[in-house]
């Protein structure tokens, strides 16, 4: 395929202190959608070149600064890195070379910096997507960020409200071609304390988060999606005796979704439903809240599953793993996320997902 007609997925490493970099460059080397799409990193050059200088374990790519509208294919020998302009030494805004492993301003605004550049790239029709590292959240806070991760941040940077968006957590297919095509799950609630979670529940968020499901399934998986909706209480509230959220807000936003025509079940005990799931029963779950989700799709397979932020204008998927400040460096980093999370990107790319093209997203602010 010629590289004008490959779109351009840029991937960002998150904290320069963990593994984020880590991940992308053993991704970069291994991933085959070099042949699909023309990847770029968006990160410092000099940032880059001390991770591969000093950190076990790691492929040696050359390392080659391009700039935003540079037409080549990308290929597994050679990062192609897009230099958010924080410096070519590789400090971060004035603040210093970050330290591996440690939490810090420098850190945090490093990956904001990245994600930023990316988005605007996006924005202003230069890339089709966005795979982004992991960031760190009190790191991002002493950065001066005042927002709880890429989703809301992205979020904002579209012009759009936190509860416009939803995270999605999708667990690959692995093994045989027998086995289940993949599960998705997305949380109505996300990154707040329990309490609030519940508090903040309505039918009207369950249904915005079931459509979301269901809109990003069917690319995917190239058919109509089965979904099933969790319950809150143990036992889905046992007819009212553990609560009455299944049959006050829950149940209505089942009958809603099936009456768009959404293939929809529940609400569910979710104790069962993870299990019927991974066995295939199910190719999308609604969990209510932020754990009911992403226990169990880490206990089936952390390390290949992918983060998709659903409502944005344009394709952002992540990994689904944090930092990991604890083992940077020992080259113990897995890119199995980072690979899966290039690959869903490639995927959704080419279904034309989601539906609209990156310039919708012209009217965005410039933060």
């Amino acid at each position: 395929m010629p590289p004008a007609e490959k779109p351009v997925l840029l991937l960002t490493c998150g904290d320069p202190a963990g593994i984020g970099p880590e991940v992308v460059i053993k991704a970069w080397t291994t991933t085959p959608a070099h042949a699909r799409a023309r990847l770029r990193v968006v990160a410092e050059v000099g940032m880059l070149a001390r991770v591969l200088a000093d950190r076990s374990g790691l492929p040696r790519p050359a390392i080659e600064g391009v700039e935003p509208a540079d037409p080549r294919n990308s290929a597994a020998d050679r990062l192609l890195v897009i230099d958010p302009g924080l410096g070519r030494d590789g400090t971060a805004s004035g603040a210093g070379v970050v330290k591996a492993g440690s939490v810090s301003a420098a850190g945090g605004a490093s990956a904001a910096a990245a994600v930023q550049t990316a988005a605007r790239l996006v924005r202003d029709g230069l890339a089709r997507g966005i795979v982004t590292g992991p960031l760190h959240k009190a790191a991002l806070h002493a950065a001066g960020y005042d927002v709880p991760g890429h989703t809301e941040m992205l979020a904002r940077f579209c012009g759009l409200a936190d509860t416009d968006v939803s995270m999605m957590l999708w667990l690959p297919r692995e093994g045989s071609a027998a086995a289940p095509a993949g599960l998705g799950v997305v949380h109505v609630t996300l990154h707040e304390s329990l309490a609030h979670a519940v508090a903040r529940l309505s039918t009207e968020t369950i249904v915005q988060a079931g459509t979301r499901l269901a809109g990003l399934l069917g690319p995917l998986l190239g058919r109509r999606p089965r979904i099933a909706i969790a319950a809150l209480n143990p036992h889905a509230g046992e007819s009212g005796l553990f609560g009455d959220e299944e049959t006050r807000l829950i149940a209505p936003a089942v009958r809603r979704l099936a009456d768009t025509g959404i293939d929809v079940t529940g609400p569910l005990p979710a104790d069962t439903l993870f299990l019927r799931a991974s066995r295939g029963e199910f190719d999308g779950v609604v969990a209510q809240y932020h754990d009911q989700g992403h226990i169990p799709i880490k206990l089936l397979g952390m390390h290949r599953a992918v983060n998709i932020t659903l409502g944005l204008p344009f394709v952002r998927t992540s990994v689904a793993h944090g930092t990991a400040f604890d083992i940077v460096g020992i080259g113990a980093a897995d890119p199995a996320s980072m690979l899966a999370a290039i690959d869903a990107a490639a995927r959704l790319v080419e279904a034309g997902w989601p539906g609209r093209t990156a310039s919708t997203a012209a009217s965005a602010p410039d933060t």
